[in-house]
């Protein structure tokens, strides 16, 4: 049997933009990606702590620094600017490799996304 764990966590992050007219994707600061182990392509949990809304996409890599938390395409109609959004993503492991596994988790810098 294999299972899903969390794997990543950016909890409390601020959505700085939201643009209808891209393809699709989250774009992320590089500095939050690296923080946590995401990687461009990944695929994505985010959920709007404002709304409810829960939606799957995937990365985009951001400016590095720059703090920028993006929702593009259809997504920019569930998430603001200003928002606080929960961004996850998960592994498939067996039941021995999650019970010593420890997932990467960071609560950036309220309002700013910046590492603390």
């Amino acid at each position: 049997m294999l299972l899903q764990i969390l794997k990543s966590k950016l909890h409390c992050v601020t959505v700085t933009e939201a643009n209808l007219h891209y393809m699709g994707s989250i774009t992320i600061d590089e500095s939050l990606m690296d923080a946590v182990g995401l990687l461009e392509g990944e695929m994505v949990h985010v959920v709007n702590n404002n709304n409810g809304e829960r939606i799957v996409t995937y990365v985009i890599k951001g400016k590095r620094d720059s703090g920028v938390i993006c929702l593009n395409g259809a997504a920019a109609h569930k998430f603001s600017p200003g928002d606080v959004a929960i961004i996850m993503a998960y592994a498939t492991m067996t039941p021995e490799e999650a019970a010593t596994f420890k997932p990467k988790v960071v609560i950036p810098e309220k309002g700013t996304n910046r590492l603390l």
